[in-house]
């Protein structure tokens, strides 16, 4: 086992590299990763087939050679108003989306494995003799959110979020699987950090289509976030009405959680809410980046999306997961859920791009836009 110390160096290092938190723990199958098959059963997974892959039972799995994890904490959190906060609504009276907090700015993946990537080497630096080391930032079969809990970083909220008594859980997490005999973080002994849900209960109530089964489970199928970024079918209908202006993801369950009352903002400039470029639509009248932001974005804008542009409109950006098709469905189901009053501002655009989309060949995107008109006009 390599000593203490070098433990220490590595939380500090990790921070150096923008960290907000790192731990270490051992590779082992912890109890919370047993009852993964029983949720799985239960169907409660939906169509993320990812999901199925045996090796997210057991670190041990994803790596062979595995002894030890890093486990890395990022804040993405920014200074903008939450989905839950009403008094920010423009008084334009044009229709807006919700797109998740941490979708707003770069895609996390880079950002994180970027750190990750530039923490290995100087693990490399330290550590002389070859090791073996994997770095996923959201991108390999292990629970981050439960190595994270036996890290010392946080405990799992009644929402399943990682939740951190001073970070709230605005944070990406991100792992380094390595060969190296590492120091964990908590002693022998010694618990992860204590559950502080207590008899709270408002991200299960606060949840608009009831995705929680119970404290502690989801059922995945139900979440908004899954809805508009993993499902790639038509919505169900009777989510459709619940999911309100939500495009992309969803952040009730964590804007409602006590924790983030107070969570940090993150200095990273690379979280801060896009620009989307103009449309090329001339139908489409003059507006400023600050309308065509991620944060708030204009339905108007969204359902006047060309499947041609899309991969270089999201480059780069969490967004490109919907693709075209689930992004405009989003759009419409939310432009359906708008209550734009006739003879208010983009009634007329919002309709006249819906009956374009209800022509469309696609025919998720054409059923969707005709429900959309039958609940405005």
């Amino acid at each position: 086992m390599t000593e203490t110390g070098d433990t220490v160096w590595i939380v500090e290092h990790a921070k150096g590299l923008g960290f907000d938190l790192c731990g270490v723990v051992r590779a082992e199958k912890f109890p919370e990763l047993e009852n993964t098959p029983d949720w799985l059963e239960r169907g409660y997974a939906g169509e993320m087939k990812y999901l199925l892959d045996p090796r997210r039972s057991d670190p041990r799995a994803a790596m062979p050679a595995v002894r030890s994890v890093i486990v890395c904490l990022l804040n993405y959190n920014t200074e903008h108003a939450l989905s839950t906060d009403a008094t920010f609504v423009p008084q334009d009276g044009e229709p807006r989306g919700w797109v998740s907090r941490y979708a707003w700015g770069d895609d996390y993946h880079n950002v994180l494995g970027e750190r990750l990537d530039a923490l290995v080497a100087l693990l490399r630096g330290r550590f002389l003799e070859p090791f073996e080391a994997l770095a996923y930032a959201d991108t390999g079969p292990v629970q981050e959110r439960v190595l994270a809990k036996y890290a010392g970083l946080g405990w799992l909220g009644k929402n399943t979020l990682l939740l951190n008594q001073t970070l709230g859980s605005y944070f990406f997490l991100g792992v380094i699987l390595t060969a190296l005999d590492l120091e964990p973080t908590l002693g022998a002994g010694e618990l992860p950090p204590a559950d502080l849900c207590g008899s709270c209960r408002r991200c299960l109530d606060a949840c608009p289509t009831q995705a929680f089964v119970e404290p502690y489970v989801m059922d995945a199928r139900k979440c908004i976030s899954y809805l508009t970024i993993e499902l790639r079918g038509s919505i169900p209908e009777e989510l459709r009405e619940p999911m309100g202006n939500h495009v992309f993801g969803c952040d009730i369950c964590q804007d409602v959680c006590p924790w983030n009352r107070r969570a940090p903002v993150s200095p990273i400039a690379q979280f801060q809410p896009r620009a989307l470029p103009s449309a090329k639509d001339a139908s489409e009248t003059p507006s400023s980046a600050q309308d065509n932001s991620l944060f708030l974005p204009r339905l108007e804008r969204l359902l006047t999306l060309r499947g041609a542009d899309f991969a270089e409109l999201f480059r780069g950006s969490p967004l490109k997961r919907a693709k075209w098709r689930g992004l405009v469905r989003n759009a419409c189901i939310a432009a359906g859920n708008s209550n734009i009053q006739r003879g208010s501002g983009g009634y007329a655009r919002v309709c006249d791009s819906l009956k374009r989309l209800a022509a469309c060949s696609d025919s998720i995107v054409a059923e969707s836009a005709h429900w959309a008109l039958s609940r405005i006009q």
